[in-house]
C-alpha cells in the first residue's frame, strides 16, 4: 500500500530554509516591479475553462487540469499560466485607454510536467504590459526580466532573441504554407532542413522563393551578426525588414549583455507569441530562467484585443539553482511571563531580531535559523550574550 506522506509525480515540499529565500525573491521582485510602475493584481487559481485557455494556441488547454464546479455544472480549469488571466483582467475589468501595466505572483499547476527534470507546480512571477505596440515596451520589459534575474543574484545571463514576424511573413505569404504552418514550425525549430527541402516536393504549388527562404532560416542563428546577415539571405518583405528592426533596437538598448539570436526557434510560441520573443538562460539552471515576448490580441477573447508583452519565471526553479540558503542569526530566550522577560521579547522582536522562546523541556533543531545568542538574567535586568 502506498505510503499516505508520499506526493504525487512531480510534486514536492519546500522546506524551511529554502521556503524563506523563494519568500524573499517574491518580495524583492515585486518591489521590484512596484518601482517600475507596475501595479499587484491577484486573479484566482481556478476558473472557468473557456476563459482561461485564449484562442492562441492548444498547448495551454493540454497543460491544464480541469474539474467540474459543483455550483454551476460548468468545467472549471485549475490554472497553468497566468499570463491570460492577466489579460482578462486588463480587457474586461480595469478596461483602461493608455498603457496598463500589471504584475503577479502565485502558483500554477500543470497536467504533466514540461520536461523530465521539471516541476509540475511553478511559484509564477511575472509581469506584462498593455497599451503599446512599439518596440519601446519591449524593451522595458526585457530589461526589467534582466533585472530580476541580477537582483535574485544570477550572473552571467544570457538572453536568446527571435522575433515571430519573421517565420509568419514567409508563411503567410505562401498560400500552399496554409494548412501546413504548424509543421513548418517544428521543422524550423528542429532545424530539420531535409524536411524542410521535402516539402517542395510534397507541395508542388510552394514557390522557389518561400522554399529558399524557409531552408536558409535554420542557418540564421548565432550572435547579434545575424541581424546584418539575416536581410540579406530572406526576402524583402515588410514584415521581416520590420523585425529586423526591431531587434537591432533592443541589441542597441542593452549593449551590456550577451545576446544570442535564433530566427528559426518560433517552438510552441507560435500560437502564442506575435513578435518578439525571448529567454533568459544562466550557468547553474537546466533550461530557461525566464521567458516572454510580445501577444498582441490575446484579450481578444474577452472582448478587447489590445497589444501586450511580458514575461514570467518560477521562482521555485530560479531558487533551486542559486548557492543554499543562508541561515539567518537567532536568539534564544527562556520561557516565562515575566513582564520584564516580556518586554525585552518584545523590544528585541520589534527591533528586527529573531528570538526563539524555549518550551520547557525544548531542544533546538532548526533548519533556518543558526542560534549564536542568548537572553538572559544578569544584574537585574534582561541581556543579550554570546554562545560560546
Amino acid at each position: 500500500m502506498m505510503s499516505t506522506w508520499l506526493l504525487p509525480e512531480s510534486l514536492a515540499d519546500v522546506l524551511p530554509a529554502e521556503a524563506r529565500r523563494i519568500e524573499e525573491l517574491r518580495r524583492e521582485l515585486l518591489d521590484l516591479y512596484r518601482a517600475y510602475g507596475f501595479e499587484l493584481v491577484a486573479p484566482p487559481l481556478v476558473e472557468y475553462l473557456d476563459s482561461l485557455l485564449s484562442d492562441k494556441g492548444s498547448d495551454l488547454a493540454l497543460r491544464t487540469c480541469k474539474l467540474v464546479d459543483q455550483l454551476s455544472g460548468r468545467t472549471l480549469g485549475l490554472r497553468a499560466d497566468t499570463t491570460p488571466q492577466i489579460a482578462r483582467i486588463d480587457a474586461h475589468l480595469l478596461n483602461r485607454e493608455g498603457v496598463t501595466r500589471l504584475c503577479y505572483c502565485g502558483s500554477v499547476l500543470h497536467a504533466r510536467p514540461a520536461g523530465l527534470l521539471s516541476d509540475r507546480e511553478l511559484l509564477q512571477v511575472g509581469a506584462e504590459l498593455f497599451g503599446h505596440a512599439g518596440v519601446e515596451a519591449d524593451i522595458e520589459i526585457i530589461q526589467l526580466a534582466l533585472e530580476s534575474v541580477q537582483r535574485a543574484g544570477v550572473a552571467g545571463a544570457r538572453l536568446d532573441l527571435n522575433h515571430l514576424g519573421v517565420v509568419r511573413a514567409i508563411i503567410d505569404s505562401d498560400l500552399a504554407l496554409t494548412e501546413v504552418a504548424d509543421e513548418v514550425i517544428e521543422l524550423l525549430s528542429t532545424k530539420d532542413v531535409p524536411g524542410i527541402r521535402n516539402l517542395g516536393q510534397r507541395l508542388p504549388e510552394l514557390r522557389p522563393e518561400t522554399l529558399q527562404a524557409l531552408t536558409v532560416l535554420p542557418s540564421l542563428y548565432g550572435g547579434v551578426e545575424v541581424l546584418a546577415e539575416a536581410p540579406k539571405a530572406l526576402p524583402a518583405l515588410p514584415r521581416i525588414q520590420q523585425a529586423m528592426t526591431d531587434l537591432q533596437a533592443l541589441v542597441q538598448a542593452m549593449p551590456e549583455y550577451e545576446f544570442s539570436i535564433d530566427l528559426a526557434d518560433a517552438g510552441s510560441g507560435y500560437g502564442y507569441h506575435s513578435g518578439v520573443m525571448f529567454s533568459i538562460y544562466a550557468q547553474g539552471w537546466h533550461d530557461a530562467l525566464v521567458k516572454g515576448g510580445r501577444y498582441d490580441g490575446i484579450g481578444r477573447v474577452f472582448g478587447r484585443e489590445r497589444p501586450a508583452t511580458g514575461f514570467s519565471m518560477d521562482l521555485r526553479k530560479l531558487s533551486s539553482g542559486l548557492p543554499p540558503a543562508k541561515l539567518t542569526k537567532a536568539i534564544r530566550a527562556p520561557w516565562g511571563t515575566d513582564p520584564a522577560l516580556m518586554e525585552a521579547l518584545r523590544g528585541l522582536r520589534g527591533s528586527g531580531e529573531i528570538v526563539v522562546q524555549s518550551l520547557p523541556g525544548e531542544t533546538h533543531d532548526l533548519d533556518e535559523f543558526t542560534v549564536d545568542r542568548e537572553l538572559v538574567f544578569v544584574d537585574g535586568a534582561w541581556r543579550v550574550r554570546a554562545i560560546n
